[in-house]
């Protein structure tokens, strides 16, 4: 028997609901400019492909020559950020390592050309953002040293300590020889690679107290670093720069796969305890012109 029924007929009503990772937002993220050029600019990654690279049409623009008109792209999902190298000229690097393709974790460090990021994602990204402007007032984005004004900082502080308690204090400043030819000779991104790997290489060799800082600007002829030495005399401290002068004189640098020798000349500024110390820019001067002393002596050594 067949059943039939009475009543106004009723109508399939289809609803189309669309893909719920199509209506979801876009994780929270974007990428921080930690050296180079608009130093602290932050561009949001709330899009699913971001491109960077020379040519106008992209959405994060670095006017470079050692950057490609299309270089990379940044691709967000709900599961990763990536970035992804397009074929560029001179490659694109996460943490110092060329790449082609890889997801990035919240503090990566990407490198385009001369310019870096920080990548930072999660969920309070406003905090994290004011956080990282924060640092760089007191961190170099090329070799995560501190920087300059760092420096200066620990040093009014460090001497005046010295001088009140009657403890020694030391200050090393090395300049790399010949730079300048090191960057004609094999461009400025190699340059940069080395001045990153040497900084890696000589922080494994200072104490926990010890600063270590990029200091770059109109009174140095390039790039200095600097060592400021609490608890330290003149002879520790020289002892100390030798030791550093030999690991950079013995050591390989590489900047895609071609291997780079260079050496430092260095100059130290020392107070024993018993002596009121100068002022911060007197003990500096006085590290400055002993590392001419040194390049003045034929490179590759310590005065002072």
């Amino acid at each position: 028997m067949n059943e039939v029924r009475f009543g106004r007929k009723q109508k399939t009503v289809i609803t189309v609901i669309s893909k719920i990772a199509e209506r979801q937002a876009l994780p929270a993220s974007c990428l921080v400019v930690i050296y180079g050029q608009d130093l602290g600019r932050r561009f949001l990654l709330d899009r699913p492909e971001v491109t960077v690279g020379r040519a106008a049409s992209c959405e994060i623009l670095l006017d470079q020559d050692s950057v490609s008109r299309q270089h990379a792209v940044i691709r967000s999902s709900l599961r990763e950020v990536t970035v992804k190298d397009l074929g560029s000229t001179n490659g694109s690097y996460v943490n110092d390592e060329l790449v082609q393709e890889r997801a990035l974790r919240d503090g990566d460090l990407v490198k385009i050309g001369r310019t870096i990021f920080k990548y930072l994602s999660g969920t309070n990204i406003e905090a994290s953002y004011h956080e990282e402007i924060y640092r760089l007032t007191t961190v170099d984005g090329l070799t995560q040293t501190f920087n300059r004004r760092y420096l200066y900082e620990q040093l009014a502080r460090e001497l005046s300590r010295s001088t009140r308690y009657s403890r020694p204090l030391s200050l090393v400043l090395f300049d790399i020889d010949e730079f300048g030819k090191l960057n004609h000779d094999y461009g400025h991104l190699a340059g940069d690679s080395v001045l990153a790997q040497m900084a890696g290489l000589v922080r494994k060799n200072i104490r926990r107290e010890d600063v270590l800082a990029r200091l770059n600007g109109d009174e140095f002829d390039g790039d200095v670093f600097a060592f400021l030495l609490p608890e330290t005399d003149g002879p520790h401290a020289r002892q100390f720069a030798e030791k550093v002068r030999r690991i950079i004189e013995t050591h390989t640098f590489t900047f895609e796969g071609t291997p780079l020798k260079t050496s430092i000349s260095m100059g130290i500024s020392a107070g024993s305890g018993g002596a009121e110390l100068p002022p911060p820019d007197v003990f500096m001067k006085v590290a400055t012109d002993n590392v001419a002393v040194s390049k003045r002596l034929g490179r590759n050594r310590v005065a002072g």
